[in-house]
């Protein structure tokens, strides 16, 4: 199976070529329109690009970095797997790098750490009334990052960042029905009213709940603190 999908129009205002073609075909990963497996190859993609096979490299080596494409020498690249058992070790990894992350931040948090978090905060609502996921998404991705920037931990960040993308792709892929965006938006609020208060345990505990309960994977990844 090649790349050929119909809503990969990403002709917008980008600073290069290869960021269009990287959007375009993470979006389509993320929500399933390129299934696992699926071959993605340089020569095709230049041509749905229109562009140089050496800015569709550009673009499947940051899908790589993302987690989100398997390149594998004579065999080519391919859609990454987005397995449950993947899932559940970085819903794991993820709790322990950002609950530590916090409490660090808190030390001594950033003066616009609040202001950023709110200005993400209402983002996301505007991109969950627009019913628009894949930005909702971005937008966590931004506002869990951002909170993470102050425990000073820089080397972590990109390990945070695949946790994220992962969990997000999973997420949407395993989804049966429709979500309410904007109660999931909304989530973030008391991670909000904890930073703001510099309170350590009370955001640490709202961070972890937050991660354990995003979403059902059957068996459970923090039987402890699933309501």
């Amino acid at each position: 199976m090649t790349y050929f999908s119909a809503q990969s129009h990403a002709r917008e205002a980008k600073p290069a070529k290869s960021a269009a073609a990287f959007s375009a075909l993470k979006r389509d990963i993320m929500l399933g329109v390129l299934p696992a497996g699926t071959a993605l190859t340089e020569l095709d993609l230049a041509a749905h690009f229109s562009c140089s096979q050496g800015t569709v490299r550009e673009a499947l080596l940051q899908l790589q970095e993302e987690g989100l494409v398997r390149r594998q020498g004579h065999r080519g690249t391919q859609v990454s797997e987005c397995t449950e058992a993947e899932a559940v070790e970085m819903f794991r990894v993820r709790q322990q790098i950002e609950c530590n992350g916090i409490v660090r931040a808190l030390q001594m948090p950033t003066r616009t750490l609040t202001a950023d978090l709110k200005t993400l905060f209402d983002k996301m609502l505007e991109a969950a009334t627009a019913g628009d996921e894949l930005e909702l998404a971005s937008l966590d991705r931004d506002f869990h990052r951002r909170l993470f920037q102050d425990a000073q931990l820089p080397a972590l960040d990109p390990i945070l960042h695949r946790c994220l993308v992962h969990n997000h792709r999973f997420k949407i892929s395993r989804s049966t029905s429709p979500r309410d965006l904007v109660a999931t938006a909304q989530r973030h609020a008391l991670i909000i009213d904890a930073v703001e208060a510099r309170n350590v345990a009370m955001a640490s505990e709202a961070l972890r709940h937050h991660i354990a309960t995003i979403v059902d994977l059957g068996p459970d990844v923090f039987p402890d603190e699933r309501q």
